[in-house]
């Protein structure tokens, strides 16, 4: 350790886009899940990406040139696949990417695709640094893995640190997939609600899951609960990835999760956003599935295991999926003028495959993820966008 710094006790006061911080034998832990919601779900899937803290980040007001931040990640490895790089933490200053770092070391969850079976290696701690920060008063934001589970242990500068109470943004509320998360992308402000929060100026809180948008009750209350001036809603890509549910499920539970919502948010701005454009499952219903000819390759990519003929039956595909949405939304927004439906495609359509296909055939790489957060961004907050009026 550094002479001569501060060290700062972990606090929830530093912390933002965290649902519940737990305190554990090393520090602090952001779940994007309470616990009692984690609770309601054994699925070890859903368990791992809620804390995996996509979007949270700590926020401070300082001086500093010099920051240090110890932590506990835990890592993937996935048997048979090249290594994954480490995290990314994103250092921010008054709003803008300054610089970037990684922490080595820390726990190892070993995953082997072809049978889901895990087991986790036991590590130690990690030390992030930045130095030569520029001394002047200033708001600093240090983002977070989007996808690798971060315990913080210590912080530790050459300053005082204080909370930041005054930011007075708008908060974001965001649910959608592994795509929400930032599956694909390189760094946590990379992920495309993080492009389009920091382009609109507005305080993400984001409940992306990898492989968890599945229009899970306890979500929604989760949403319910959560203060939010703007709320979107992603759905369709895991529901039929997962051949989850059949079309006469489907719409009633849209319902019901819109319902929870309004509960506890009865006239905050909502956009439902129906999946990006995905060739695999634009017409081909799930479940979705490892390409085992890839794996054996050593690269990862999905195809599409379902049946055609059987959407006659009632299985979903994502042009099926859109239609619904736009309908419910059209449905519902006779008696409810603060929801609205977005095409996902005007995110990322089929034109778009042409320049950036999806490297796996079903995430956006890094480049897409900026593409698809700016036309988000302009989309809903800019001049003439469809939340711009309702900003503060």
């Amino acid at each position: 350790m550094t002479k001569d710094l501060i060290t700062t006790p972990h606090s929830d006061v530093f912390i933002r886009g965290a649902i519940e911080i737990e305190r554990t034998s090393a520090g602090l832990l952001p779940h994007r899940l309470l616990q009692w919601a984690r609770a309601q779900c054994a699925d070890g899937q859903i368990l791992m990406v809620e804390a995996q803290p996509s979007g949270v980040r700590l926020v401070f007001r300082t001086t500093a040139s010099i920051i240090e931040l110890d932590t506990l990640p835990t890592k993937r490895v996935y048997v048979g696949l090249p290594a994954r790089p480490d995290g990314v933490y994103d250092l921010v200053i008054d709003g803008k990417l300054d610089r970037q770092g990684s922490v080595s070391g820390g726990r190892i969850l070993r995953i082997d695709p072809a049978t889901g079976a895990a087991n986790l290696e036991q590590g130690g701690p990690g030390t992030l640094r930045f130095s030569g920060l520029p001394v002047r008063e200033k708001i600093v934001e240090i983002w977070l893995p989007h996808d690798e589970t971060t315990e913080l242990v210590g912080l530790r500068t050459d300053a005082p640190v204080e909370p930041v109470t005054d930011l007075n943004r708008p908060v974001w509320l965001h649910h959608g997939s592994s795509i929400s998360q930032g599956s694909n992308a390189g760094t946590p402000t990379g992920i495309w609600p993080a492009v389009a929060a920091l382009r609109a100026k507005v305080d993400l809180v984001n409940l992306g899951f990898g492989g968890g948008a599945l229009l899970d009750p306890f979500t929604a209350r989760t949403m319910r609960d959560t203060p939010a001036d703007f709320i979107s809603l992603k759905i369709g890509i895991n529901i039929v990835n997962a051949d989850l549910m059949r079309l006469r499920a489907f719409g009633p539970a849209v319902h019901g999760f819109l319902d929870t919502i309004r509960e506890g948010h009865k006239h905050t701005p909502l956009v439902v956003v129906s999946p990006i454009y995905c060739p695999i499952h634009e017409t081909t219903p799930g479940p979705g599935a490892f390409d085992m000819e890839a794996l054996g390759e050593g690269r990862v990519a999905f195809v599409a295991r379902g049946n055609c003929d059987e959407v006659a039956q009632g299985k979903l595909t994502l042009s099926v999926i859109r239609e619904q949405l736009e309908a419910i939304v059209a449905r519902r927004a006779a008696s409810d003028p603060n929801i609205v439906y977005l095409d996902g495609r005007m995110l990322y359509g089929e034109a778009d495959t042409k320049i950036l296909p999806l490297p796996d055939a079903l995430h956006p790489d890094g480049d897409t993820h900026k593409m698809m957060g700016e036309r988000f961004a302009d989309a809903m907050f800019s001049e003439g966008g469809i939340w711009r009026g309702q900003l503060k």
